[in-house]
């Protein structure tokens, strides 16, 4: 078989050595994952931006194919109304929840308040057990249908948030391979939706005693049975955060991440550490979790936006990243950790108790050490290759993401995926 040098033309060795150089500082550009590392990502795909199959692109063909033909019967214009809901839905994934968002808020105000569908959706739409006469909310059953809703809402916002605005901010920056237009839209929610929680987040900490991440009133004031208007809307609304990309993540039938397991593991351990923690009273431990991780997040999720987007912030971001994630990942929660092993027993009462709700006792200790000690496994983990990257980049100036497959390997043709959403 011939050799590339058969096809190359003559070229002196001075601008031969030009060319290699040119060559290596391109591969550095190309093989640079930093901003963009997928370790520790615990984004989910959105529908939107799941792997499509060449089973789904001929149906879509077939649809189109027949919307194309003749309609004389008023049943072939019905089947041809179906069908062309059924592919736009297909391009348009933040239709079907819209609908049903609207459907249901529209039922609610529209229904009698005495009626039994208004009170069925008052359970879905409202945060229920208010307490009388105070500015705090009990606890139920009916939190999980509340979680339930908003898992819907959060499933529309995030198509939507991806197809109407994030698409085309991706073609503002000169984003043309589907596969990389879709990180950069999961990854600009992420920093989006961790921007907000965050924060928001932290608000409510300010106005606890735990502030700032103090591990004593965890146990002080315990058990906490009942929490503001604010504090149970974030709770809640993280655990429908977490469920709707839980949901998404089973939907996806195939891994496209190196750490796929690593990744389910930690949407099992958070949905445990967030029913646990809810369930049990133990919601002011989590509420220094959940910050941890959404802060974090943010910083990764900027990290790699800026990376997509070739900004000159992209590497001094990484730094300032992986520092926040050291001390936020680690620090914090083995802080927390710790106060498990030495303040769980000794600060506030300590027994199990039915009737009065106290649970902070010699079954719920490992327990809550276990889960907390498992998600700091992952984490470390993930800390472990991130400070392969760093080495690298350091080094050689070349940071292979050590989770992702090459993007070439699972990104469908630009033209078949630029169809979709045309």
């Amino acid at each position: 078989m011939p050799s590339s040098k058969d096809y190359l033309a003559p070229i002196s060795s001075s601008s031969q050595a030009s060319s290699v150089s040119s060559a290596a500082a391109a591969h550095r550009r190309r093989g640079s994952s930093v901003g963009k590392i997928d370790v520790g990502d615990t984004s989910s795909p959105g529908l939107s931006t799941l792997h499509t199959s060449k089973v789904q692109r001929k149906k879509s063909e077939a649809r189109i194919l027949e919307l194309s033909k003749e309609s004389k019967s008023d049943i072939a214009i019905v089947k041809k109304i179906y069908v062309g809901f059924t592919e736009l839905s297909y391009r348009h994934t933040w239709i079907v929840p819209l609908i049903v968002l609207i459907l249901s808020f529209s039922t609610y105000y529209l229904s009698a308040p005495d009626s039994k569908v208004h009170l069925l959706l008052q359970d879905l739409i409202v945060p229920s057990y208010k307490i009388e006469g105070t500015d705090q909310y009990g606890k139920g059953r009916n939190d999980f249908y509340f979680v339930g809703f908003y898992a819907i809402f959060f499933t529309f916002l995030r198509e939507f948030f991806m197809c109407c605005i994030l698409r085309p901010l991706a073609g503002y920056f000169g984003l043309k391979k589907e596969a990389k237009v879709k990180r950069f839209m999961e990854q600009t929610y992420a920093m989006f939706y961790y921007g907000c929680s965050g924060p928001f987040g932290l608000w409510i900490m300010s106005h606890l005693p735990l502030w700032f991440f103090e591990t004593t009133p965890f146990y002080t004031d315990y058990p906490h049975k009942t929490h503001d208007f604010y504090f149970k809307i974030y709770y809640l609304g993280q655990a429908a955060f977490w469920v709707q990309q839980s949901v998404v993540l089973i939907l996806q039938l195939e891994a496209p991440r190196k750490d796929f397991k690593e990744l389910v593991l930690h949407h099992i351990i958070t949905i445990a550490l967030i029913w646990n923690s809810y369930r049990f009273h133990f919601t002011w431990m989590g509420l220094a979790i959940y910050i941890t991780m959404d802060v974090s997040d943010f910083f990764l999720a900027t990290s790699k936006t800026l990376n997509y987007i070739n900004s000159p912030l992209t590497g001094p971001f990484f730094v300032i990243f992986v520092g926040v994630w050291i001390y936020l990942r680690h620090y914090i929660n083995l802080k927390i950790l710790y106060s498990v092993l030495t303040e769980f027993r000794t600060v506030g009462e300590w027994e199990l108790n039915w009737v009065t709700q106290q649970y902070k006792c010699y079954i719920s200790q490992p327990i809550v050490f276990f889960l907390i000690g498992a998600l700091q496994i992952v984490n470390a983990y993930w800390l472990f290759l991130i400070f392969r990257i760093l080495w690298r980049y350091v080094v050689g100036g070349v940071a292979k993401d050590e989770r992702s497959d090459d993007e070439s390997g699972s990104e469908e043709s630009s033209e078949d995926e630029s169809k979709k959403h045309q």
